[in-house]
């Protein structure tokens, strides 16, 4: 069997890759990470059937985390670090099966390889296709899609200090349950909801992780432009890399600025005391291609949202670390306590050129639940008095595809009265237009990351209390998401399980969706794809 992904939105021809991934990973590649994924659901079948304590688990659930996190999109194409996290996750799983009775364990939790022969032979009848059934396969993946962006988030507060062993657990659970064959469609369906449920609880974690450490995001307007200085560029999601590359570089001479993910940075007070930490360079993730070129220095990649880079000399320049890797780009460990030595990309940054300029000015954000919440009566207000008629929740990812354009098109042709509530790379589609504001209130209102969505869903609930409403969806909301990778599956499912309705999902319905599940998604829950920026705009009005 060769391989088979379909995990994200640019899957070939929305069905799905089977000789490289669209992304550009290799065959290889795509079934080391099938094993990888199969060898944690035996790891959960364990832990599940042996009822073990997860809060004794140790450094294992830590593991889990990262294992899943490398199997995201664009964030691990080292096909030798995701063969050595096979072997470190098989010698877990052989340690905990010791104290439990052996018979009738599924095969996940047994299977041996020795090299990298056996594994790629192994993983050739494990992956998404060795699953017949086609929705309980659709069902099965969704799920594990939903771990996927789960364990992201989950890893980041942990690297913070925050923990909560019922979201490990809720991995164990669900992932085991993938391997049980006498769940039926019905059964797979509640377990998405849950999977939902926990997606709330994660980033509810990561929002008191990064708020307790660094401060609640407030508006702060971000130069686009650039220094004269040598500098680093870091891109993803982790504020703890971020903060200990900032204290490694203060007084260097070396300037540090956000590319694509990591621009809500910015936004958090902690990080303003750093007069190095320069600005954002760039857009979305996708446009690195051209960005690295000519920003000439090193680039750190915290988490996913690498591109295969075109040319030897900016491989050269690229960094990974944690989840992320990429052949021939060095990777930063972290010593056993999660300090990381960056000296050697701030002495590759001080021979380099200072970036080129590729845009001037700024742009405006920190709109997370406690900045917005300030504003509640000034909000309130605007909506009463008619100033505000609709808000649009344009949040999720986004990615290479023209059709894409359509999110842009959108945004400059919503009335003048109405607010973009969004997050995530998203609003890279939207976030520099002169759309001005309504009464002081900018029409972009950008909550930070994709883990940020939970701010868009505080300020709903809030919305919804403040105007005595018994239904979220009664409130003058509308929801137009885009996707991309399994980070805005989670936000999906979490949104599901709030009871958030009618949500328009693009530029195209996931490839792994089936279309018996499909159909429950629009029938219970109202999915629906995209139109046309005019059409659309007249339904969500009209609504």
């Amino acid at each position: 069997m060769s391989m088979f992904c379909y995990q994200c939105q640019e899957t070939a021809g929305g069905k799905g890759c089977a000789v490289r991934g669209v992304c550009g990973k290799s065959e290889e590649v795509a079934k080391l990470q099938d094993l990888l994924i199969y060898t944690l659901k035996g790891i959960s079948e364990i832990v599940v059937k042996g009822k073990l304590d997860v809060k004794n688990l140790g450094e294992t659930n830590y593991e889990v985390f990262s294992s899943l996190f490398m199997t995201i999109t664009n964030a691990n194409f080292d096909d030798g670090s995701i063969e050595k996290q096979i072997m470190k996750m098989i010698a877990a799983r052989d340690k905990l099966r010791g104290s439990v009775p052996s018979a009738g364990l599924h095969d996940a939790a047994t299977f041996t390889v020795s090299a990298r022969a056996s594994m790629l032979e192994k993983a050739a009848s494990v992956g998404v296709l060795a699953t017949a059934d086609e929705d309980v396969r659709s069902l099965r993946e969704m799920i594990t899609y939903g771990l996927k962006g789960m364990a992201a988030y989950a890893e980041h507060a942990k690297n913070i200090g925050k923990e909560d062993f019922t979201i490990n657990a809720f991995i164990y659970e669900a992932l085991a349950a993938t391997l049980d064959d006498s769940l039926t469609a019905d059964d797979l369906v509640a377990l998405t909801l849950k999977t939902g449920e926990y997606g709330v609880k994660v980033m509810a974690l990561l929002d008191e992780a990064n708020t307790s450490r660094f401060g609640n995001p407030e508006i702060t307007e971000v130069d686009i432009g650039v220094r004269k200085n040598p500098a680093i560029l870091i891109s993803g999601h982790d504020l703890t890399d971020l903060e200990q590359l900032l204290e490694q570089t203060k007084g260097t001479g070396v300037d540090v600025y956000t590319h694509s993910e990591m621009l809500p940075a910015h936004y958090y007070p902690d990080f303003k005391k750093y007069e190095n930490f320069a600005g954002n360079y760039g857009n979305a993730w996708w446009k690195q291609l051209d960005e690295f070129v000519s920003f000439h220095g090193p680039i750190l990649f915290t988490t996913n949202c690498i591109v295969p880079p075109r040319s030897e000399e900016v491989r050269g320049r690229i960094f990974t670390t944690g989840s992320t890797g990429y052949p021939g780009c060095r990777h930063i460990e972290a010593d056993e306590n999660g300090k990381k030595d960056f000296s050697e990309i701030i002495a590759l940054a001080k021979t380099l050129p200072a970036p080129d300029e590729i845009e001037t000015g700024s742009i405006v954000g920190g709109f997370a639940h406690n900045q917005v919440i300030a504003l509640a009566d000034k909000v309130v207000d605007a909506v009463k008095s008619g100033a505000i008629k609709k808000f649009f929740v344009m949040a999720g990812c986004d990615g290479r595809m023209k059709s894409r354009e359509y999110y842009t098109e959108f945004a400059e042709k919503l009335p003048k009265d109405t607010v973009i509530l969004t997050a995530g790379c998203a609003k890279y589609r939207y976030n520099k237009l002169k759309l001005g504001d309504i009464g002081g209130i900018p029409r972009v209102l950008d909550a930070g990351q994709c883990n940020d969505s939970y701010s868009l869903v505080v300020i709903a609930l809030k919305l919804k209390e403040v105007f005595g409403l018994d239904d979220i969806n009664k409130l003058p909301i509308a929801y137009n998401i885009s996707w991309y990778e399994q980070k805005a599956v989670i936000v999906l499912l979490a949104l599901l399980y709030l009871g958030v309705k009618d949500i328009h999902l693009g530029p195209t319905l996931p490839g792994f969706l089936s279309p018996n599940v499909a159909k429950v998604l629009v029938e219970k829950f109202g999915i629906a794809g995209i139109g046309t920026a005019d059409d659309d705009i007249k339904l969500f009005m009209d609504a």
